[in-house]
């Protein structure tokens, strides 16, 4: 492919981009997930419904309830049959509420990887077990209430993480959808429009103004600039000629190609890229796994703990409903309430916080890749440029940079080119008037050209001087070279014999880019720059920012390379806008988009800048560190403490005249979720300014 690192074709009529796939909006089917097989074919949806009906059953258990009677000295109203009406709601509720857990310890038991959901399925069963056989006649006071409640706390528990959850990336989705359905394939002297799947390579096609290119191939005939800033990164237009090579799912300029086709189906660009998005997904870790491993821990020590308090206590010739008791109290109090929240409640708490100051959680498990963040891998279009052109420098001779400005803006107001509408804006915030432009005429692949003042100018590349041979100054082809030696985009103004001038352009810096990679860096994170841009591009866009380590014309595969080696030195995060930075988001242990760019970046992120800000990606990170911190505390408080609840609740502290009766296990099981709420919300104090 021709070195296209200073000079671009210089199209001048309207480029259609891609049609930018609308949002896709879950569609309620919850995506399988590599660690997330518990939740397999359940939806946010159907957490939500359930736990709404359940908690109206739960209401008049709660008010029947002899042990809430007692403790709050006040007495449900008497009727026939009311005796019975937490049995049977009770009944309702555990098949109701709990079939999604019952179902899920089903799977887990034939898995032989009992988890969360054997664990609690175990707690409500022997809640529900036992409170049926009181209610039938057995001595003792039931755990209707202890059941619905958590039940109920379940249910809030899994909405929470699968709400969090159901963000999951559509990437492979939205990439799809970028490639045209049919291909003009030339036979002869006829055009025939065939399905793009019967491409083979060799054929030759018609790629007219505005389409899409529906296959990798090379320009056989014609010249035209093309549109590959969705794909390549690069973010200026690139000529393309006989020889160039095109890539599937770039848009076309002004002029018609010829191309024969190289690659086709699978073996495309874009179907590289969206193989490397597959395996990226695939590849992803789960924080969430812990807790299961967790719960699976807590369940044999549940089983084995409740089966030999049961006989213990029989054995020291206690009664049968004595050490019944005792036993069912370890199972419920094993039961992980606090530990089916730890982790939905920080992220909702942490979504919160992040919405406020425009960072969008997607990913529930991101925290967790930022706890030790030594990379911030940062795209530099879109990313710390605004993916906008700006005239830099003007370099004229004998004419003022008014003069020039005004005379090549009354021809680029007839264009949407990007180059043209940054010479129109550089002429317009200096309040430059524009001569009226007579006989106006695009060429394809040159630029413009019309009559101003009842004499002809052209704007365009530089080449084209060359080729019309127009005389240019030593001192115009020393500006030239100073553009070329920083990877800027060079426009000339020609009139019918000279160079009169170059207009310098680069993609504008964002604002606030350099102070976040100055606090990066303050952090003691190192922050790297991988652009597909020139290397003259890159090299002065990093030196501007204070950036040490960069890399120029990174492929879409070599992002995510790059990405894995990083990693190797250190945990990484990412942080693009285009379709080509959707391997490397997935692929980093911490994927952040920059709003503003595609919905393929976006959907493919663990975070997304709303507001398109550099320094939201330190609080971001800022925040992901916080949250990570409140993960593990919830994580550890839900399940250490059970190494002083389950001692208790088994009688170890019986001679000391301290039993722990089913109702105020079920109340120490309650605190310790309190306990996670409220260090969960503690999390809102977090500053990131």
């Amino acid at each position: 492919m021709k070195d296209n690192r200073t000079h671009h074709a210089h199209e001048h009529h309207h480029h259609p981009s891609p049609s930018e796939p609308k949002h896709a909006h879950p569609s309620g089917e919850h995506a399988s997930h590599t660690g997330h097989d518990k939740h397999a074919g359940h939806t946010p949806e159907m957490f939500r419904d359930r736990f709404f009906v359940s908690l109206l059953l739960t209401l008049p258990i709660l008010y029947f309830s002899e042990q809430l009677q007692a403790w709050f000295g006040y007495r449900a109203a008497q009727f026939p049959g009311s005796a019975w009406v937490n049995p049977v709601l009770g009944t309702i509720l555990y098949f109701y509420g709990g079939l999604v857990f019952l179902k899920g310890a089903l799977r887990e038991l034939r898995a032989r990887t009992p988890g969360m959901m054997t664990l609690i399925a175990l707690g409500i069963t022997a809640a529900y077990g036992y409170s049926l056989a009181v209610s039938l006649g057995l001595p003792g006071k039931p755990f209707y209430w202890e059941l619905a409640t958590l039940i109920d706390v379940m249910l809030l528990g899994h909405w929470l993480e699968m709400a969090s959850v159901q963000a999951a990336s559509r990437a492979l989705e939205e990439l799809s959808k970028l490639m045209p359905t049919t291909a003009h394939r030339i036979l002869g002297d006829r055009i025939e429009d065939i399905p793009v799947s019967a491409l083979k390579e060799g054929d030759l096609i018609l790629i007219r103004p505005g389409e899409q290119v529906p296959a990798d191939g090379v320009v056989v005939e014609g010249a035209s600039t093309m549109n590959e800033a969705f794909l390549t990164g690069e973010s200026r237009p690139v000529p393309k000629e006989p020889g160039d090579e095109v890539v599937a799912g770039a848009v076309n300029g002004e002029g018609a190609l010829k191309v024969r086709v190289t690659r086709t189906g699978e073996a495309t660009t874009l179907s590289q890229i969206l193989r490397l998005v597959q395996e990226a997904q695939a590849s992803r870790s789960r924080f969430q796994a812990l807790a299961d491993r967790a719960a699976g821990w807590l369940f044999y020590i549940a089983l084995t703990l409740g089966t030999l308090t049961f006989l213990v206590w029989l054995a020291l010739g206690r009664d049968f409903n004595f050490a019944l008791s005792l036993a069912v109290t370890v199972v419920v109090i094993a039961c992980p309430h606090a530990l089916g929240l730890a982790i939905p409640l920080v992220t909702v708490n942490a979504t919160a916080l992040a919405a406020r100051h425009g960072i969008l959680v997607r990913n529930r498990e991101a925290f967790e890749r930022a706890r030790e963040i030594r990379f911030v891998a940062l795209d530099k279009t879109g990313t710390l440029t605004e993916g906008r052109f700006a005239v830099r420098a003007v370099y004229a001779e004998e004419f003022s940079e008014e003069e020039v400005l005004s005379l090549a803006a009354a021809l680029e107001a007839f264009s949407e080119h990007p180059l043209a509408q940054a010479i129109v804006e550089a002429a317009e915030g200096r309040g430059l008037p524009r001569p009226e432009v007579r006989d106006f005429q695009a060429v394809p692949g040159k630029g413009v050209e019309g009559t101003l003042e009842g004499k002809r100018y052209r704007v365009g590349r530089p080449e084209w001087a060359e080729e019309l041979g127009l005389r240019v100054s030593e001192a115009l082809k020393r500006g030239l070279q100073e553009a070329e030696g920083r990877g800027e985009s060079a426009v000339a103004l020609m009139d019918e014999e000279r160079v009169l001038a170059y207009f310098a352009l680069a993609d504008r810096i964002r604002p606030s880019a350099k102070e976040a990679v100055q606090r990066l860096k303050a952090m003691g994170l190192t922050p790297v720059m991988i652009t597909g841009d020139a290397e003259a591009v890159a090299k002065t866009v990093a030196q501007e920012l204070g950036i040490q380590r960069y890399h120029a014309r990174v492929l879409p595969q070599d992002k995510a390379r790059i990405v894995r080696e990083l990693k190797t030195q250190g945990p990484t995060a990412f942080v693009g806008d285009g379709i080509n930075d959707a391997p490397a988001l997935l692929e980093a242990d911490l994927g952040i988009a920059i709003g503003a760019g595609t919905n393929v970046a976006i959907e493919a992120a663990d975070l997304v800048l709303v507001e398109s800000d550099p320094l939201d990606v330190v609080r971001a990170l800022l925040l992901a560190r916080a949250t990570y911190a409140k993960m593990v505390q919830n994580l550890f408080w839900a399940t250490g403490y059970n190494a002083i609840a389950l001692p208790l609740a088994a009688g170890v502290a019986y001679p000391l005249g301290i039993v722990l009766s089913p109702a105020v296990g079920a109340l120490f099981m309650s605190l310790s979720t309190v306990i996670v709420a409220l260090n969960a919300t503690l999390l809102r104090r977090v500053r990131l300014d």
